[in-house]
Order: C-alpha cells, then sequence, then structure tokens
C-alpha cells in the first residue's frame, strides 16, 4: 500500500502563486508515476499533471500548461505542484495520486492506483 498526504491548500487572490506538497509513505518503491487532479463543484475530475516517480517525463493539461509546474524531492518522498497565476477557475480540490504499473494512460483516472484526501484550493477573483 502507499499512503498519500497532500498540503498547502487554502485561499488566495488571483494572480496570486501557491505550491501544494503530496507526501508519499509505504510501499514508494512500487510508485512509477505520480499525478496530480483535480475536481471543481459540479465537475468530474480532471487531470493537471504527471511526473516519473524517479523524475522527467513530466506531462500538464492545456489549462495549466505554463502557469503549473510539477518537480519532486526524491529524499523526501514529495511530489510538488507549484502554481503561478491562478484563476478563479482554478479553483478545486486538487488531488494527488500514485499509479503502479508501467502501461495505461498517465492522464485518465482509472490508472492510478492510491489517490490522497485531497486539499482545497480557492482563488477568489
Amino acid at each position: 500500500q502507499v499512503q498519500l498526504v497532500e498540503s498547502g491548500g487554502g485561499l488566495v487572490q488571483a494572480g496570486d502563486s501557491m505550491r501544494l506538497s503530496c507526501a508519499a509513505s509505504g510501499r514508494t518503491f512500487s510508485i512509477y508515476r505520480m499525478g496530480w487532479f483535480r475536481q471543481a463543484p459540479g465537475k468530474e475530475r480532471e487531470f493537471v499533471g504527471t511526473i516519473r516517480w524517479a523524475g522527467g517525463s513530466i506531462y500538464y493539461a492545456d489549462s495549466v500548461k505554463g502557469r503549473f509546474t510539477i518537480s519532486r524531492d526524491s529524499a523526501k518522498n514529495t511530489v510538488y505542484l507549484q502554481m503561478n497565476s491562478l484563476k478563479p477557475e482554478d479553483t478545486a480540490v486538487y488531488y494527488c495520486a500514485a499509479k503502479e504499473s508501467t502501461t495505461g494512460l498517465w492522464y485518465t483516472i482509472v490508472s492510478y492506483d492510491y489517490w490522497g484526501q485531497g486539499t482545497q484550493v480557492t482563488v477568489s477573483s
């Protein structure tokens, strides 16, 4: 089992920045890829970005490309989501997820095996 704990959410104004963290514990050696997803009220959960656990192979949703950056600290077993130039439409609960398999699509919810509890990000206009 892998446990994921997100932190760093809160309330910010449009144009501000925020960094989310996702700390992984347990069978971290089994992780192949980490993903960030978000779910706005009344909407389906959507892909935000992903990074390979060993580093590299980073991809983003078009809606956040150029504004969000994913990184990881292998010594801390932590993945980060740096969010800049935040917009009200970025308001959502943000989830990190871990994927064990080396196959499967990295942008689909069903490909991920473990999920954090989510952290609320609210961007006011």
